[in-house]
């Protein structure tokens, strides 16, 4: 199954460039297939389960199986690269990356934001994600440079699928052009 890539802008932020919209990151698998699941959020003081089901958003998951969605247990077969990566809601909460707005995180923010709706957070998770994944991401670079070195394609799947499987969840699979981007960068033809 391949990702489908797409070129999605928003006028009021446009230097976020994600290039996977939401549906699209759950089809091809990411998360294990827990992404959804219960949980009990230790910054709001409550339980969830079914967020994925808000009205909003819920139109994402047609036809896409609650395994890849709420399951209670993490299958990395599941995730398109096959492999386990990500950190636990507990590490993403003791490090303040989980607010209010979305106690499952940036994901859950992103499945809202793409849909339509803003909140104060919206600068906030932006930002994490240039921080990862655009243009001057580290995550994003890293995986550039790791080509390079390897001089190899872009989609050459054996190089970092973690990066990749990261990447990912953060709704953005480098491209060709990408990697001529940074090529240029370091003058490599």
């Amino acid at each position: 199954m391949k990702i489908r890539i797409k070129k999605i802008t928003f006028s009021d932020y446009p230097e976020f460039r994600p290039n996977i919209i939401p549906r699209e990151m759950f089809r091809v698998g990411s998360f294990g297939g827990t992404y959804w699941r219960p949980i009990y959020s230790s910054v709001t003081g409550k339980n969830y389960q079914n967020k994925h089901q808000h009205t909003r958003i819920k139109k994402y998951w047609k036809n896409i199986d609650e395994m890849y969605l709420s399951d209670t247990k993490y299958k990395k077969n599941i995730n398109y690269y096959k492999v386990k990566c990500g950190s636990s809601l507990e590490d993403w909460e003791s490090s303040g990356w989980i607010t209010k707005h979305d106690p499952y995180g940036w994901v859950q923010w992103y499945c809202h934001f793409f849909a339509g709706r803003r909140t104060p957070d919206d600068r906030r998770q932006i930002n994490r994600w240039l921080n990862f994944t655009g243009p001057n991401g580290r995550f994003k670079k890293n995986l550039l440079r790791k080509i390079i070195r390897a001089n190899t394609v872009y989609d050459d799947l054996s190089i970092s699928p973690v990066i990749r499987q990261n990447l990912l969840h953060w709704a953005y699979q480098i491209t060709e052009k990408d990697l001529e981007e940074e090529k240029k960068i370091y003058k490599i033809k």
